[in-house]
């Protein structure tokens, strides 16, 4: 017996140096880290519990009979971040660069059934150069099985992927389709077709950086949340957005302990300009009012005219959204749309109540924006917050203008409780506008146009534009002093932390995509 049992440690330490010392050298000279030493980063201590450490291959072309691929290049299994449950498969660059087939494949699909069957997590460490030629279509018919399941578990489970080295080709949509992509800065590249293909087929010339790095995905394409500078960096900003999700759809986000922060927040009060043509940063209004200041916003670097993250209040997950008067004025325009709409999703995918902090002059016009589909995107916005059945609530801090007034979780679509501070302008349009087109004929014909204007602006805003008008007609529940935001917060989402609404029994609805 003791004989056998040193065959299997024998056999477990070859899985375990992957490529082996000269790949793993290699790994390093990159900047980058070993497959099991990012789980380890990434897991509580001696957490880890690795599966089917020793499938293998069963492709004969090309050699590849006399080749071996310890641990098929990825290492598959489950531990726990912050002793919760998370399952988590890490590819190893060092055993064929980490590509994919048919039995790599294997291991990521059934630890995917693992983790709903469990409802858990599910955390994709990505670091491959692609599918795996040497085995031809089967590994293909592998990134399908694992496409399907990124589907199918959408809203299911959080899934998480995280961009740590190349990830070409078909390989980027199974991390399309997760909740959250992370990407290392410089080390980690995502593209359908690489820097070479491009340049053979439209003779443009763009480094691999330039095409697909974690700056240009996360600022510009928007395919990705979060980026940071090394992977210790990266997976601690996994580890941190984990703590505020769900384990499944079925639960809630769980309770923070948490100490007593004072509820009355004097800065509020001047942090916001009465001028509708002042800018500021909603992210200080954000910090203010959640605990402790912690507020991991999402998809920072992309559409900066819209804010969202994830923060707690009194203990409890939130999902915030705030327009960002610092870029476009807040408006809304077609890649704001966007992110706001999926952000919306997800968290009523998993039981996450929604803030919606609004100041917003309306969508942003342009002959670009329109031809570009305007109108279909921001009809996203719409259908989410409408679509979305958990907590929803909503504060007026200053502007509130048109269709973007109503898209923004207005009572009309479904917000359980609307607040409105006393600066709220709520409306058509901005009054300066407004009085331009109903009293032009005044303004014209006045013996002096300029304070004949300012005497409509101050009576359109009196009679329309002010927060007291919406309060009336039961849009807006109460008008609150801008100090009480976070007592009022509170107290309203202990009032729906029970809330039960149902939608009409359908297969699924058609988002305006």
């Amino acid at each position: 017996m003791h004989m056998k049992i040193g065959e299997l440690y024998k056999r477990r330490r070859k899985v375990e140096l992957g490529g082996g010392e000269k790949r793993i050298r290699a790994q390093y000279d990159k900047g980058k880290l070993t497959a099991r030493e990012r789980i380890d980063l990434l897991l509580d201590d001696d957490s880890f519990v690795e599966l089917n450490p020793f499938i293998e291959h069963r492709a004969v072309h090309f050699g590849m009979d006399q080749k071996e691929a310890p641990g098929e290049g990825v290492v598959t299994g489950y531990g726990k971040i912050d002793g919760r449950d998370v399952y988590v498969f890490a590819q190893d660059f060092t055993v064929f660069g980490g590509a994919l087939g048919e039995m790599h494949a294997l291991k990521i699909a059934r630890l995917m059934d693992l983790a709903v069957k469990n409802g858990a997590p599910i955390i994709g460490l990505n670091d491959s150069g692609g599918a795996r030629i040497q085995e031809g279509v089967v590994s293909l018919d592998g990134y399908g099985h694992i496409f399907y399941r990124n589907s199918i578990y959408s809203g299911v489970i959080p899934q998480i992927s995280v961009i740590m080295g190349p990830c070409a080709g078909g390989a980027v949509y199974s991390p399309a389709i997760t909740d959250f992509v992370f990407m290392v800065e410089k080390t980690s590249q995502m593209f359908i077709t690489g820097p070479k293909v491009i340049e053979t087929v439209t003779k443009e010339k763009i480094s691999s950086e330039a095409l697909g790095g974690a700056k240009v995905h996360a600022s510009v394409s928007g395919n990705v949340h979060f980026t940071a500078s090394s992977e210790p960096e990266v997976l601690e900003q996994v580890r941190h957005l984990v703590s505020f999700l769900p384990q499944n759809h079925k639960e809630v986000p769980p309770q923070v302990p948490f100490e007593e922060e004072e509820d009355w927040i004097e800065e509020l009060a001047e942090i916001v300009p009465v001028e509708e043509t002042k800018v500021y940063d909603v992210r200080k209004v954000i910090r203010l009012i959640v605990d402790h200041g912690d507020f991991m916003e999402v998809h920072e670097q992309f559409a900066r005219n819209m804010v969202v993250g994830f923060a707690r209040i009194a203990g409890r997950t939130v999902g915030i959204a705030a327009n960002q008067p610092k870029v476009m004025a807040g408006s809304l325009d077609i890649d704001s749309s966007d992110k706001l709409s999926r952000f919306i999703r997800f968290c009523d995918s998993f039981n996450i109540p929604i803030i919606t902090f609004e100041d917003v002059t309306g969508f942003f016009p342009g002959v670009n924006q329109e031809h570009r589909g305007i109108i279909r995107h921001g009809a996203k916005i719409l259908y989410a917050y409408s679509e979305a059945t958990v907590p929803k609530i909503t504060v007026i801090l200053r502007k509130a203008f048109g269709g973007a007034y109503v898209a923004l979780n207005s009572k009309a679509i479904g917000a359980d409780l609307v607040f409105a501070w006393p600066s709220a302008e709520i409306a058509v349009m901005g009054a300066q506008g407004a009085a331009n087109i109903i009293f032009s004929r005044d303004i014209r014909e006045s013996d002096n146009p300029e304070r004949t204007r300012q005497e409509r602006i101050a009576e359109y805003k009196e009679k329309f534009s002010n927060p007291y008008v919406a309060a009336s007609h039961g849009m807006v529940d109460d008008v609150i002093d801008p100090r009480e935001t976070r007592h009022k917060l509170k107290q309203a989402l202990i009032m729906l932390r029970n809330k039960q609404e149902q939608r009409p029994a359908k297969k699924h609805g058609n988002i305006p995509l």
